[in-house]
């Protein structure tokens, strides 16, 4: 069976040996040496600053959104993950969607002004893919109506921007170490923010404690284990392999699919992509579903991703988006991951080839 990813496990032993630092002292929470380990290394690793590793990657914008005191509308894009316009309505905000380039598949930057109310607080916007957002059009929109911006980068672990971490952009940036994700930690996630920013964000996520007696601020436990800590200390070693063998799929794909007929994510000019994910578009949904029922025929499992266009959620009003919908309906991801073997990989494009004839 053919997934549309697949976790990459570091050697168990390597793992175990990690682990028995914690269980030697038998400190698994609370911020132990493996979480400060792991923000350290990431820290570097990134170039980035002022990291709070999370239990997932859903809380860093929650606990974003509570911490900059966001009331009112936000500003947000509908083609992305559930949690990026889940977050906004679990944290009492009206999610106000924009439409995306039908290109990049990132929210619009040129619709976003007329978006803007006096409700407005802020801006929540997806790098689609790990496919970095018009940042600088962002970044002046926001300065000209002060506005606080949030990107849920969280498919962006080591994506580049004009040579700066794409987590460095923003009043936050949030990233999820998922196990689907390139860099994982079984579950998990982590917030990057400003400095201003960091000691209240860090005091939400773990309870509002001002030492171990007193509390300053309102909180939440989204504090990562020293376990999840571990399976990311082990699986960091790999990540040059990861991203090589990444590559690979990628331009195994893209030799194929590039004049196919197909459309393929643009990425944006000055980026350093991480191949999280290889997204098709097809001509239209019935050309997608033959497809995708042909390779499940087979027991390859590709992913309808993004899907549904968030306007059209249950607990949402609904707004038409033309882009974002009919890319949603379009949008298959195929699968892509560490040791995908090339006889499965040929199986794979032999099976879309032939289905699009």
């Amino acid at each position: 069976m053919i997934n549309v990813t697949k976790t990459f496990l570091p050697p168990q032993k390597e793992y175990e040996a990690v682990l028995s630092r914690a269980w030697n002292t038998g400190w698994m929470t609370n911020r132990g040496v493996l979480v400060q380990e792991l923000e350290a290394k990431l820290q570097t690793y990134l170039g980035t600053t002022n990291i709070i590793a999370m239990t997932n990657g859903t809380l860093p914008l929650q606990i974003a959104i509570k911490a900059l005191g966001l009331k009112g509308e936000i500003v947000t894009t509908p083609f992305s993950y559930v949690a990026t316009t889940s977050s906004i309505v679990w944290e009492g905000c009206t999610p106000v969607f924009v439409d995306v380039h039908s290109e990049y598949l990132t929210i619009d930057e040129t619709k976003i002004e007329a978006a803007i109310t006096p409700r407005t607080s802020a801006i929540l916007a997806t790098h689609v893919f790990g496919n970095p957002c018009d940042i600088e059009a962002i970044e002046s929109i926001a300065k000209k109506h002060n506005l606080k911006v949030i990107y849920d980068a969280a498919h962006c672990f080591g994506v580049t921007y004009k040579g700066v971490s794409i987590f460095n952009y923003g009043d936050v940036s949030t990233c999820s170490f998922h196990a689907t994700k390139l860099f994982h930690t079984g579950e998990g996630g982590a917030l990057f923010c400003k400095p201003n920013y960091f000691e209240t964000m860090y005091s939400h996520h773990n309870f509002g404690h001002d030492g171990p007696e007193n509390f300053h601020s309102l909180g939440v436990n989204a504090k990562m284990s020293e376990p999840q800590a571990a399976m990311g200390l082990a699986v960091f070693p790999y990540m040059n392999t990861i991203l090589e063998e990444r590559k690979k799929v990628v331009d195994a794909y893209n030799n194929v699919f590039i004049n196919s007929g197909l459309q393929l994510m643009k990425i944006r000019e000055y980026t350093s992509w991480n191949y999280s994910y290889y997204p098709v578009i097809f001509k239209d949904e019935n050309q997608l579903l033959k497809v995708k029922q042909a390779l499940e025929s087979v027991s390859i499992f590709p992913r309808r991703y993004f899907y549904p266009s968030l306007n059209t959620l249950p607990y949402i009003e609904k707004h038409t988006m033309e882009v974002s919908e009919s890319i949603s309906s379009r949008v298959l991801c195929l699968p892509l991951y560490v040791g995908l073997e090339q006889k499965y990989l040929k199986q794979i494009v032999d099976i879309i080839k032939e289905s699009l004839i």
